[in-house]
């Protein structure tokens, strides 16, 4: 095995190569204390950053150095250059005394929706950032399935949040369960999504977690189960039991060595007020 190869091309006959849509970066040399972070798709610094910037300034290295990728953009009348992915760095390097000039990666993204998407691409593999956060990203640029997402919990009355509370006091119809929510609105649907996030948003969960959203897809989706279902009888008793059937579920669980989802489900629907006949609620 060479230790020491070139670079160079594989074979990529079977896909089509995309034609770049604009220009090639540019790097030029700029004062970290001048560039501007934009909260619409980025979030705010937490403790948490606070502390990663704190290391890095503690153990600033060149050679470690990332530039961060930026954009040029309008504000108020004057040309501003916004960091799309690197913001950590940036801050780290305008608190040290010690640097002046940092390099700068500037892509052509002029608006917001680009640049948004810009971001998604950049950090879409990265664990650092949240799914909320690439979420929320995505549904700024414009993204189709993103935008399905929000707009099938908009109209739901359910509220996907940009990060934890930092109380961690949840209002009813929170949720930070973005995958789940996203899985749900490919399997379902939108409309069908809208049905099932209703029944728990009426019941005033505060937060909707992942299990809740399986749960009521197990029950409102079963070809017996559903069409004995109300779906405010259902909102009703979800409601009603909340903690307490979420504490039984994990003893059913663990019994019948089933998942809490299919055992909150379960309970919930032993649990509500039956209809004689009515129609499946989603198909």
């Amino acid at each position: 095995m060479e230790l020491l190869n070139r670079i160079a091309a594989i074979n990529a006959a079977d896909i089509t190569p995309r034609i770049p849509t604009t220009g090639e970066p540019i790097c030029e040399r700029v004062d970290p204390a001048t560039l501007y972070v934009d909260h619409h798709y980025q979030r705010q610094i937490g403790d948490r950053g606070r502390k990663q910037i704190r290391k890095v300034i503690q153990n600033f290295c060149w050679t470690k150095f990332k530039p961060p990728i930026c954009a040029y953009a309008d504000h108020e009348g004057q040309t501003i250059l916004k960091v799309l992915d690197g913001q950590h760095t940036a801050i780290a390097a305008a608190s040290n005394p010690h640097i002046d000039l940092i390099p700068i990666m500037i892509v052509d993204a002029p608006d917001t929706q680009s640049q948004a998407s810009a971001f998604v691409g950049q950090n879409t593999q990265r664990l650092g950032v949240t799914a909320l956060q690439l979420h929320h990203s995505a549904v700024l640029a414009g993204h189709d399935e993103a935008v399905d997402v929000d707009r099938t919990c908009q109209r739901a009355g359910v509220k996907v949040l940009k990060s934890l509370p930092k109380t961690g006091k949840y209002q009813p119809g929170d949720t930070i369960a973005i995958s789940a929510i996203r899985g749900l609105v490919s399997r379902r649907e939108p409309l069908g999504a809208r049905v099932i996030l209703e029944v728990l948003a009426n019941a005033h969960l505060a937060p909707i977690t992942a299990n809740h959203i399986r749960a009521a897809e197990y029950i409102m989706t079963d070809s017996e189960m559903s069409i004995k279902l109300d779906p405010e009888e259902l909102s009703k008793t979800i409601g009603d039991l909340y903690l307490s059937a979420e504490d039984e579920a994990k003893l059913m669980a663990k019994t019948l060595r089933t998942s809490e989802w299919k055992a909150l489900g379960s309970i919930w629907y032993r649990k509500t007020k039956k209809k004689r006949q009515v129609m499946r609620l989603v198909a």
